[in-house]
């Protein structure tokens, strides 16, 4: 050592000896320590070991409010009731906004689950609710999967969440072709995907005002008796052969609905809607004629902006003929439809969206009869085919690419004809109409794509 220099006997030590050190004193001690050499300020991050009593021991419980707290968790032993325990004393100690909980079972595919897991799964599920009734009494988010309740479970679950604003179902029910009867006081947004309900009771919603109704076997209709402020609906009718005729004027007379989203499974349909102003019609199959979809114009005298998806997804629909005729799938893929008057106008229609549209004679008649009858149309949007990397390779659509095929399809559209519409082709989608391609759609409707 130079004579007058000054060097501490601790700075000479090796890294792993100086952490060793570290590790005996408390960490107040230790961040001290740090403060002490610029060398020192490291090894704090490579210490083996940490306690904290206590981390929030100085903040205020009510000076923060927490907008959300969202817990998802897995149907595991006791792990669910300590989770609603930790959800409690959160909501003791601070205000929250909302919580939700998403209780998994960890299946995914509805196709390996037996009617013992789903019973089973259930009882868990209602053990764990039992143990926490203030937990389920400050939810205003509820998304389950994969139960099958007891007769008035479900009942129960939704008079003791009275706080609960959305209620998600998939895979849910109290066993095959059973009836939900749907009674809340707050419940806003409501989404049953996939359960095997022969009926949808919603007998009084004063809140609702978006509904997703996926994988409807359509034993009976859904009745909707009080949703007086429910305006936008999601529907996916199975329709298969033995099914009746679908008549959504019939238990949705008592709403006004406003946007309205349609996916088909079949074809057999019928409608009317005095408040419609949106219209989403998804998944109409290729090459049949769509001139049925005119009368949605006759009935809906508001509506604004219609978008229309014609696409034969492959990867997501039984090709076998021989599973077909075993499973019911209905054959009739067309629909008959006669005009109430050859002279009808439509005054509100401003907007018409076609996905995956072609120069075939089906889509140039569809057009003129759009053109024809909306006399205030101002924008037409023509847009290609969409695609999935999982179906199979398709042969190349007539889509008019060039500029001359444009100028000869216009000329086939507009052919004695007076409108001032804009055609715009969009070979390249929109991000504006993609997304309303898939409104209306609850907010809890996330997950479960392979089966939507």
């Amino acid at each position: 050592m130079q004579k007058g220099k000054k060097v501490d006997a601790l700075s000479v030590l090796p890294d792993d000896v100086l952490v060793n050190i570290l590790d005996r004193p408390t960490v107040r001690d230790a961040a001290r320590t740090s403060i002490l050499s610029r060398r020192w300020t490291k090894l704090c991050a490579k210490l083996s070991w940490l306690i904290i009593k206590s981390i929030l021991t100085r903040r205020n419980p009510g000076e923060h409010t927490i907008r959300l707290l969202s817990t998802t968790f897995y149907l595991r032993d006791d792990v669910p009731i300590s989770i609603g325990h930790a959800v409690c004393h959160a909501m003791m100690a601070h205000l929250v906004e909302d919580v939700k909980f998403s209780v998994m079972t960890g299946t995914y595919d509805i196709i390996d689950m037996v009617e013992d897991d789903l019973v089973t799964s259930a009882r868990n599920f209602m053990l764990f609710f039992d143990a926490c009734p203030s937990e389920f009494g400050g939810l205003t988010a509820l998304d389950l999967e994969n139960l099958r309740f007891g007769e008035s479970d479900i009942s129960n679950v939704l008079i003791t969440c009275k706080r609960l604003k959305r209620l998600r179902l998939y895979n849910c029910d109290s066993g095959d072709c059973s009836t939900l009867p749907v009674e809340h006081s707050h419940l806003s947004e409501l989404s049953i995907v996939h359960c095997s309900l022969e009926r949808v009771m919603l007998n009084w919603l004063p809140q609702l005002t978006r509904m997703v109704f996926e994988g409807w076997l359509q034993f009976q209709d859904p009745l909707f008796i009080h949703v007086p402020l429910l305006e936008a609906v999601s529907l996916t009718n199975l329709s298969l052969s033995y099914h009746k005729m679908v008549k959504l004027s019939e238990f949705l007379s008592g709403s006004s609905i406003r946007d309205l989203k349609l996916r088909f499974c079949s074809e057999k349909f019928g409608i009317c809607f005095r408040q419609l102003r949106f219209l989403n019609i998804v998944d109409l199959p290729e090459g049949y004629d769509l001139t049925w979809t005119m009368y949605f114009l006759e009935a809906a005298p508001l509506l604004k902006e219609l978008y229309i998806t014609v696409w034969d997804h492959e990867c997501k629909m039984e090709m076998d003929e021989e599973k077909r005729k075993e499973e019911s799938y209905s054959e009739n893929k067309g629909v008959e439809w006669d005009s109430a008057a050859a002279d009808f106008q439509h005054h509100s229609l401003v907007t018409l969206v076609m996905f995956g549209f072609e120069s075939e004679d089906c889509f140039v008649s569809y057009v003129r009869r759009v053109l024809a009858a909306a006399v205030n149309l101002e924008d037409v949007f023509l847009c290609c085919g969409l695609e999935c990397d999982n179906c199979p390779d398709k042969k190349p659509g007539r889509y008019p690419w060039t500029k001359r095929q444009r100028i000869s399809l216009k000329k086939r559209m507009t052919a004695g004809i007076e409108s001032f519409a804009i055609f715009h082709y969009a070979t390249n989608m929109r991000t504006d109409h993609l997304k309303r391609r898939e409104y209306p759609k609850c907010s809890l409707l996330e997950a479960k794509n392979d089966f939507l």
